[in-house]
């Protein structure tokens, strides 16, 4: 009898460190999707590879959601789309576009955070995470490099800005963040956030008639 059952697909040639971010990359959506329930089966099918692969660059599934939780925190896709925004655009869309591209970072690193917290990982083991002032570094070059990139969106209107373009960006990623606080109603759009920020609360007539 003729097997005909599709042959799984080999691991590609890949370094130790190539194939261990590519399991991370399969497992991330799917933990946001399969919170604890997540098997090692489901990410190796994912990743179209052998669930002894998986074992073989992870000790066991809590490893996995570990290397999970520490991608989850990394910024680095938020800050590809921030350099991809392009700055002939007007600055409300450039900042429109960053603030989408910054909350969806937000909410992936939520629903990861959540799953991996209901999966009995609240946060990378005491084995796997490095001393309480790397981490705080880390969080701060994160954030630097977060600033720095939405500081790059005001560059073409530098000579029109009341306030330096790094000073702006803390300012606008501090109204940017509390838009995930729990809101009554529809949360707030980027746009609307974007509006707001650099117009205020008031109509163009209350302002008309301040000045």
């Amino acid at each position: 009898m003729t097997d005909t059952a599709a042959p799984r697909r080999r691991a590609p040639g890949l370094s130790p460190e190539q194939r261990r971010a590519m399991i991370v990359r399969a497992a991330l959506p799917l933990l946001a999707t399969h919170g604890a329930a997540l098997t090692t089966a489901q990410v190796a099918r994912a990743a179209g590879i052998g669930e002894a692969t998986v074992f073989r660059v992870f000790a066991d599934k809590d490893a996995l959601l570990d290397a999970c939780v520490a991608e989850a925190l990394r910024p680095d896709t938020a800050l590809a789309e921030l350099a991809a925004i392009p700055l002939d655009q007007p600055l409300a869309d450039r900042l429109a576009a960053a603030a989408a591209a910054l909350l969806a970072h937000l909410e992936r690193l939520g629903a990861v955070l959540t799953a991996a917290h209901a999966a009995g990982r609240p946060g990378r083991s005491r084995r796997a995470a490095p001393p309480a002032g790397e981490r705080g570094a880390g969080r701060d070059e994160s954030s630097a490099a977060v600033r720095a990139a939405v500081a790059g969106l005001f560059a073409p209107e530098q000579d029109r800005l009341r306030l330096p373009a790094d000073r702006l960006a803390a300012l606008f990623l501090a109204v940017l963040v509390p838009a995930r606080s729990p809101l009554p109603g529809e949360p707030p759009s980027p746009a609307e956030l974007v509006d707001l920020f650099l117009h205020g609360a008031l109509g163009p007539t209350a302002r008309k008639e301040k000045a």
